[in-house]
């Protein structure tokens, strides 16, 4: 399993985070200049509470869904714990939340435009196709997972599945 992980981490959120980012910011001949210390600040925060968040689910993904974040080794059980009681996709609002980050610490409009580019395409591949697999893989626990925790607005209760 730690061979997975360390494949899924490398492919998934180090390509986007780390490698997309740096072709493009070379490509574009960027220097970076410091940015308002307020900003700076902000992007910290922001870059721990992104990690923070991305361990949680991935320890969430890895204990309790016995899997990983990747399509070739999902998990075998619906992860409905943790923050997955307030949001169905807690791990693509950590990447997004690393990338404003991102963009604050390294000053420059291009790492939002990859925020903004990661998040139009997340928007259209979870509805047409990862919830889609879900609901093959899962049936009616993640149709009544669906109907109670929204995509992309956290609830601010958790939601408590029923009792199997």
């Amino acid at each position: 399993m730690a061979f997975e992980w360390i494949r899924t981490i490398i492919i998934l959120p180090v390509n986007v985070l780390v490698f997309i980012p740096a072709v493009v910011l070379f490509c574009a001949g960027y220097r970076w200049t410091p940015n308002h210390p307020a900003l700076l600040v902000l992007g910290g925060i922001l870059l721990i509470l992104g990690l923070m968040l991305a361990g949680w689910t991935m320890r969430l993904f890895a204990v309790k869904g016995k899997g990983t974040a990747a399509p070739w080794s999902p998990p075998k059980k619906l992860v409905v714990s943790g923050p997955y009681c307030h949001v169905r996709n807690p791990m693509i609002t950590s990447v997004l939340t690393m990338l404003i980050a991102e963009s604050l610490l390294l000053n420059t409009w291009w790492c939002f435009g990859l925020f903004v580019l990661f998040w139009l395409g997340n928007m259209i591949y979870f509805p047409f196709f990862e919830e889609k697999d879900l609901e093959k893989r899962f049936g009616e626990s993640y149709l009544e997972y669906k109907r109670n925790v929204p995509r992309w607005i956290p609830r601010l209760t958790p939601w408590q599945p029923p009792l199997e």
